[in-house]
C-alpha cells in the first residue's frame, strides 16, 4: 500500500473537506441521493368510452390514480437506485485512494478524510441511539480560530472524549474538529495507537497542544486524567484535582479561549465499586477496574450501560487580554484553573437537578 501524502500542519489543504453546514446532523457526507425521474410513465391515453359517446363511470379517476402511483413508485426506484450507484462510487473511489495513497494526513497522523467517513461513522450509532447524547451550548466554541475546551473525564474507559468529538463534528454550525489530547497509555496500545493518530488525538504535552491551539484547531482536554475516569462510583461527579494548570498555561500563550465543557451520563456506563490495583500493576495499568458485570460476565460485562447523556460547552473565558509575561504567573494559573474547574462542577450539579432519570 503506498503511503500517504504529509502535509504541512498550518496547510490550509489539511482542513478543506469540512462538513458543509447546512448538512443535517448524523447525515453522512458522502451520501446524497441522485434527482430520480420526474415523471413516470404515460398512463393510459383516456378513459374508455361506452355506447352512447359517453364515458365509463369513474374513469378519469382511476386513471389519475393508477398514473400517479406508477408514477411515484418509478421515481422512488429511480432515487433509490441512484443512492446506491452513489454510494457505491463513493466507496469505490475511496478504497482506490487508500489502497494508491492518493490521501493527505497531517504531521500528527490526523486523516480527516478517515475520521470523516470511517470514523465518525462508526460512533454516530453510539451516540444518537445508545447513548442518544443531547447537546448544549455548541454555538460556544468559536466558529473560527482555535479554542481549548476543557471537560471532566469518567466512565472507567475514555468514551467521553469520543462523544464529545463527535458532538463537536456534528452539532457545530462551520463543522469543525475537535483534536483530542491523550495520554500515554493511548499511544503505546497496538491498533489503538494508529486509530487515535488518524482520529486526530494527539500526545498530551504542552508543546502539541499549543501548535495545534496557534494554527487555528479546537483542542480537547481533560486535566483530571485517570483520575477522574478511573475514580469509583461513589465519588460520581465530583471532580477530582485538575493539576498545576498547564492547559491555562497552554491557552495563555495562544491567547486563545477556554470553553469549559461539563459532560452527564458517562459515570454510570462502567459503575467501578473496586480496583483491583494488584492485577493493575502487573498488566502495566492505571487501575483494573471492577462492576456489576465485569470481569464476572466476560466479555458481556464490558458492554456499557445504555445512559442518557448531556453534553453542555459553557461560556468561554477570553484569555487574549493576558499580556504574554502571564503564562509565568503562578496566581494567574491557580485563579484560572479553579475558575474553569467551578464553572465545570457548578453545570454538572445543575444539570443532574434537571436530569429526569439515569436512563431516560
Amino acid at each position: 500500500m503506498a503511503d500517504a501524502k504529509v502535509i504541512p500542519f498550518d496547510d490550509d489543504r489539511s482542513r478543506a473537506r469540512r462538513r458543509p453546514p447546512g448538512r443535517a446532523d448524523g447525515e453522512a457526507a458522502a451520501v446524497r441521493a441522485l434527482p430520480g425521474p420526474q415523471q413516470g410513465p404515460q398512463g393510459p391515453q383516456g378513459p374508455e368510452e361506452v355506447p352512447g359517446g359517453g364515458r365509463e363511470a369513474g374513469a378519469d379517476d382511476a386513471g389519475g390514480e393508477a398514473s400517479g402511483g406508477d408514477a411515484g413508485v418509478e421515481a422512488g426506484a429511480g432515487a433509490a437506485a441512484g443512492g446506491w450507484e452513489r454510494r457505491l462510487a463513493g466507496g469505490l473511489a475511496f478504497l482506490r485512494r487508500r489502497i494508491t495513497g492518493d490521501y493527505e494526513v497531517d504531521e500528527f497522523g490526523y486523516d480527516e478524510e478517515l475520521t470523516d467517513q470511517v470514523l465518525m461513522s462508526l460512533l454516530r450509532p453510539l451516540y444518537e441511539k445508545y447513548f442518544r447524547v443531547e447537546v448544549k451550548g455548541v454555538e460556544n466554541i468559536p466558529a473560527e480560530g482555535g479554542a481549548l475546551i476543557v471537560a471532566n473525564h469518567s466512565g472507567t474507559l475514555p468514551l467521553d472524549g469520543l462523544m464529545m468529538q463527535v458532538a463537536v463534528h456534528d452539532h457545530h454550525p462551520a463543522g469543525r474538529h475537535l483534536r483530542l489530547l491523550a495520554a500515554d497509555l493511548v499511544f503505546v496500545l497496538p491498533v489503538v495507537n494508529e486509530l487515535a493518530r488518524k482520529a486526530g488525538h494527539t500526545l498530551a504535552c504542552a508543546e502539541d497542544a499549543e501548535r495545534l491551539l496557534r494554527a487555528g484547531e479546537i483542542v480537547g482536554v481533560m486535566p483530571e486524567g485517570f483520575k477522574g475516569i478511573g475514580k469509583p462510583f461513589g465519588e460520581r461527579y465530583k471532580l477530582q484535582r485538575f493539576g498545576r494548570g498547564g492547559f491555562v498555561s497552554t491557552a495563555l500563550r495562544a491567547g486563545v479561549p477556554i470553553v469549559p465543557c461539563s459532560i452527564v451520563g458517562a459515570e454510570e456506563i462502567y459503575p467501578m465499586v473496586g480496583n483491583a490495583k494488584t492485577l493493575a500493576r502487573l498488566l502495566g495499568i492505571p487501575y483494573f477496574p471492577l462492576t456489576p458485570t465485569f470481569p464476572w460476565l466476560g466479555p458481556l460485562g464490558a458492554l456499557p450501560l445504555p445512559t442518557k447523556w448531556t453534553i453542555q460547552f459553557g461560556e468561554p473565558i477570553p484569555t487574549d487580554s493576558f499580556a504574554p509575561e502571564a503564562a509565568e504567573d503562578p496566581m494567574l494559573m491557580f485563579n484560572l484553573t479553579d475558575q474553569v474547574r467551578e464553572q465545570i462542577q457548578h453545570t454538572l450539579y445543575k444539570l443532574l437537578v434537571q436530569r429526569r432519570s439515569v436512563f431516560f
